[in-house]
């Protein structure tokens, strides 16, 4: 098993001696003679646990534990003071700007070995729990993909598309997204809830969904209801997927020129998710087979594109979207349709 760290701070070589003489058989010991040092040292690899005079020159061991709570490299890392300061003022601050422990001068080894461990255990069983709830969070947003992934699915299949439809749409949005300049966090919510942009179709009746023919006026009305049931589906929730996933049911079918449904939203009135899915949604659709339909070939999909850029879709969008052409088709081979 390896060896946890111990980062010695102090200012005098002689208690910097006789630290790592009761450490070194236990631990791997790194020091620093001063705060500017014991910073760079823990930020350029953080070691387990470190022991901190409080009296230096320059920078105070209470500013050097400061600094280490501010910054999410090295905030966790449990701060043990080691000083002279024998004030129960100076401890109650040792403790309220971060110390784990505070140990006085003259130091006993036995209880230096006894601190020491004693936070290193609590340091290991915070990181056991912090690793088991990110594993728990990871398996239930992917539980709760799969379980967006299959609702879309099932309102693609409802309207005669495949469900890899929505699979491809979920990875040309992210792609887009991310070529925009999005933040990662909006890229990873709009994979999650890109496959519910059609999700209202359940509500459609089939006789509309699967006419071979044109829809007539009375019909396409209805069709457009699809957006609102979508929304009302899914909700009004305070989280972010749903949030997300909400506005991009209601909005897919808004168009940049003001002339889409069901608001008649214009250019950056419309949600950017939405304006996203947008393009993804009717590129796959243009690109893949459907009972009444051969599939586009991709140079036709993207003239169209091209041609509705500024109309029907963000200006923007169209040229980022050209860009990472590349990549969707790669998506495109990785996630064929069904038979």
């Amino acid at each position: 098993m390896e060896k946890a760290t111990v980062l010695v701070v102090d200012d005098t070589a002689e208690n910097i001696d006789i630290l790592v003489g009761i450490l070194a058989d236990d631990y791997r010991v790194k020091v620093a003679i001063d705060g500017p040092k014991a910073l760079q040292l823990a930020q350029k690899s953080p070691p387990d646990i470190i022991l901190l005079d409080v009296m230096m020159p320059g920078m105070s061991g209470y500013e050097v534990c400061q600094r280490l709570k501010q910054d999410p490299m090295t905030c966790a890392i449990p701060v043990i003071f080691v000083t002279a300061m024998t004030e129960e003022a100076d401890e109650q601050l040792g403790f309220e700007i971060g110390g784990a422990d505070y140990i006085t001068k003259p130091i006993s080894a036995a209880i230096v070995k006894a601190r020491v461990r004693s936070q290193l255990n609590l340091y290991d069983q915070r990181r056991h729990l912090e690793q088991q709830v990110q594993e728990r969070t990871s398996e239930l947003q992917q539980t709760r993909f799969e379980i967006i992934k299959r609702l879309g699915r099932a309102a693609e299949y409802k309207d005669n598309e495949t469900g890899t439809h929505v699979i491809r749409v979920s990875h040309f949005s992210k792609l887009l997204a991310q070529d925009a300049g999005l933040p990662d966090s909006f890229c990873d919510i709009i994979y999650n809830a890109a496959p519910m942009h059609d999700i209202g179709k359940i509500g459609t009746p089939d006789a509309i969904l699967r006419k071979p023919g044109k829809l007539d006026g009375d019909e396409w009305k209805i069709m457009q209801l699809h957006v609102n049931i979508g929304a009302e589906i899914i909700g009004e929730h305070p989280d972010p997927l749903l949030q997300m996933s909400r506005r991009i049911a209601l909005y897919h079918h808004e168009r940049w020129d003001g002339g889409g449904y069901p608001e008649g939203l214009r250019a950056e009135q419309i949600p950017i998710e939405a304006r996203i899915v947008a393009i993804a949604d009717v590129f796959d659709a243009l690109t893949s087979v459907r009972p009444y339909k051969k599939a586009w070939p991709v140079a036709d999909a993207i003239k169209l594109l091209e041609e509705e850029s500024g109309k029907h879709f963000d200006p923007h969008l169209v040229l980022c979207f050209k860009k990472i052409l590349p990549q969707v088709e790669q998506i495109r081979l990785q996630y064929l349709d069904e038979e």
